[in-house]
Parts: structure tokens; C-alpha cells; sequence
């Protein structure tokens, strides 16, 4: 279980380089075909493109890896990104840092109680300018899926 001690705890800040080629396979894996992110010499990012920060984080410096949680017991729970401006361009360098925002618990109906973690990741460009923000939601739920009591045991008939 997290200890609400771990609100305030950030990782190193890293730079992300916004590539014109990941912009596009990023849209083109999402099944979009904007002009925006696909023809423009230096295309926006799509909305969810920062979700791909953890291609750029050095390996074991997420807040993930400095707070114990039970990996076999979480799910994630919700993800928002909020602009500052417009969106970010390829060519541009974000520098970005995760911090823990909050760590609350809530009873589950099946599982126990369910430890929530929100991480706030700030992306700021080269200026120290707030680009954007991405809001994640992890839960650690009270016990392991097959730990549920009526969760399928593999031994029914």
C-alpha cells in the first residue's frame, strides 16, 4: 500500500525532443488522418501524443519506480491533459518532470480498499513556459484480481 507520504515526490526532469516522424506514426496508429499531424512540415501534436513520454524518461526514474505499488494490483484509473496554448510542434523541446499530487483510499466493493495515486507531468518549453499538463490516475486495488472473492479461480467445470 502507498504511503500518503509520497505526496510532493517528483522524478528528474528530462527532456523530450517532439519528432516530426513519432508525431506522425503516433497518428497514424491512432487511426487519425488530419492533415495537422500527418501533411504539415511541422506538425502539432495530437492531443494524447505526451502520453509517450516514457520513451524519453531514463530507465528506473519514474515516480512509479520511488513509491511502492503492488504491480499486480494496479489499474489505471483516468488520464487528462490540459493545453496551456496551442499544441506543441515537432521540432520543439519539452522538458518534462512527474510529480505525486495526491495518494487517497476508497472501499472497494470486491477488492478492498483501492489506494489512488494522481500524478501531475508538467511540460514546459525551452523558456520555462507551462505547454502542458497530463493528469494520470493509477489504483492499487486491496488484494490481486484472482484474489477477489467470485473472481474465476480456473477450476470451475
Amino acid at each position: 500500500m502507498v504511503d500518503a507520504s509520497v505526496v510532493g515526490l517528483t522524478d528528474e526532469p528530462f527532456e523530450m525532443v517532439l519528432e516530426r516522424g513519432k508525431i506522425r506514426e503516433f497518428a497514424r496508429a491512432t487511426m487519425s488522418s488530419h492533415p495537422a499531424y500527418l501533411s504539415d512540415p511541422a506538425p502539432v501534436v495530437p492531443p494524447t501524443f505526451l502520453t509517450t513520454t516514457s520513451f524519453w524518461m531514463p530507465p528506473g526514474q519514474s515516480v512509479f519506480a520511488k513509491i511502492r505499488l503492488d504491480l499486480r494490483r494496479v489499474l489505471h484509473g483516468g488520464q487528462e491533459y490540459v493545453f496551456h496554448g496551442p499544441p506543441p510542434r515537432a521540432g520543439t523541446v519539452l522538458r518534462v518532470q512527474t510529480r505525486v499530487a495526491d495518494v487517497f483510499q476508497k472501499e472497494g466493493r470486491r477488492g478492498g480498499t483501492m489506494t489512488f495515486v494522481v500524478t501531475v507531468t508538467e511540460f514546459r518549453d525551452p523558456h520555462g513556459r507551462l505547454v502542458a499538463e497530463a493528469r494520470s490516475t493509477v489504483i492499487e486495488t486491496g488484494r490481486p484480481p484472482d484474489a477477489a472473492p467470485g473472481a474465476p479461480t480456473g477450476e470451475e467445470g
